[in-house]
């Protein structure tokens, strides 16, 4: 028996990996904590590879008390500290501190968080025959960092918002022939 076609960037050999890329990316996710983890994780992710992110993301979750925004959002100085010297996150005083402010931010937000990113679905994307057809960027992530900074958010940048969209369901970008794109 053949193995299923995939979008070629889980690759094929890390369980955790595949099982996030059939299982979890490009299905809807709503919920404000749910989405401010993922909001933080992208954050965190810039610049490392998702994969060193999915192996951390339990720790993440403890370190961050579930990504409860109302917990994080009351997060010190002295939290600070205590998440720069936790050896299973990714120690990064500017990711922490955006992650602090999020919160803060998302808590402003009438309606919500996963209200205000839900607005920017796009589910007529083009569906991607290859990897080539991928962007890194939209008209949409571009408006929705844009919306986020508005709103008080950091380390939002277009392309954090549009692997965002990404992850969460806003757009699906699975392969026309792969697997997970229409589970």
């Amino acid at each position: 028996m053949s193995e299923p076609i995939r979008c070629s960037w889980p690759g094929m050999t890390d369980p955790l990996y595949l099982t996030y890329h059939d299982e979890e990316w490009g299905r809807p996710l709503k919920g404000d904590d749910a989405v401010f983890e993922r909001v933080a994780l992208e954050a965190f992710q810039s610049g490392l590879s998702w994969l060193t992110i999915l192996r951390k993301r339990e720790n993440f979750r403890a370190a961050f008390d579930g990504f409860s925004i109302p917990k994080v959002a009351a997060y010190t100085e002295r939290d600070v500290e205590r998440l720069l010297g936790d050896a299973g996150i990714v120690r990064n005083r500017a990711k922490i501190k955006a992650a602090i402010n999020n919160a803060r931010a998302a808590l402003d937000l009438p309606g919500g968080l996963s209200e205000l990113v839900w607005r920017y679905a796009d589910p007529d994307a083009p569906v991607p025959k290859t990897m080539a057809d991928v962007p890194a960027t939209t008209p949409g992530s571009t408006a929705l960092a844009k919306e986020l900074k508005k709103r008080g958010f950091s380390f939002v940048g277009p392309t954090t918002a549009y692997a965002l969209m990404q992850a969460i369901g806003l757009v699906n970008d699975h392969l026309e022939e792969c697997v997970a794109r229409s589970r």
